[in-house]
């Protein structure tokens, strides 16, 4: 069952910073899971929220700000927002990244530094995930290039997420693990997808999904799973 540290292992370091990151290979993570928007000047920039408010010392949203600008913001008072390239170089193939795609127009620049790791730095497109809530951005993945894994993310309807990965060729259903039941993993697994939920943290609720026999747990403590 793979074990796949959300925004790195946000338990234990700040999310989504490089430090959460290396606490996930630390603790043998699958994979890690993290987000991505576009900082003013085009650069992929690793954070959840479209604002810097709640996780940085300063306040606006990411489009508006450069790196350089985003790079003078502070995490916890010492960590800087990292962005793509760093995490890609932080992990080094070490385990696969599930890119959550957020902001608007971060699809073709995922998929472009998703080619160049691949065709300059010996990466294989099994290190790499792409999932989002926005389906028309995951579309759009699947159209720019045919060959990166795709994941459906749902948190309301796993039928209709299954009809949308069947049409599009995904590789995995990412659904909220509220939504599911031993029935309806096996369903999703029979029709060829992996079932890899979120967020699961209590020990209660890893030993219930790990009951479905779901392929892998998307936790803030992978070293529960």
């Amino acid at each position: 069952m793979l074990k796949i540290a959300h925004r790195g292992a946000k338990a234990y370091e700040p999310e989504n910073t490089l430090q959460a990151f290396q606490k996930a290979l630390d603790l043998n993570s699958d994979g890690i899971e993290l987000d991505v928007h576009l900082s003013s000047d085009g650069y992929l920039i690793v954070i959840h929220d479209e604002t810097i408010d709640r996780t940085t010392n300063g306040k606006g949203l990411v489009n508006d700000f450069t790196l350089a600008e985003l790079k003078s913001f502070l995490i916890d008072g010492k960590y800087q927002i990292p962005t793509l390239n760093e995490v890609f170089d932080l992990v080094n193939k070490k385990c696969f990244i599930n890119i959550e795609l957020k902001g608007l127009e971060t699809a073709p620049k995922v998929v472009s530094l998703i080619e160049e790791y691949i065709s300059e730095k010996d990466w294989k497109y099994e290190h790499f995930i792409i999932s989002s809530f926005d389906w028309n951005m995951l579309e759009e993945t699947s159209k720019l290039n045919p060959n990166i894994s795709i994941g459906v993310l749902t948190e309301e309807n796993i039928d209709t997420a299954l009809a949308f990965a069947e049409k599009i060729k995904a590789k995995a259903i990412h659904p909220d693990f509220n939504l599911l039941n031993e029935e309806n993993v096996h369903q999703i697994q029979e029709k060829g997808f992996l079932v890899l939920p979120w967020t699961v943290n209590s020990e209660e609720d890893i030993q219930k999904v790990k009951s479905y026999q779901v392929n892998g747990i998307i936790s803030d403590n992978p070293d529960k799973i």
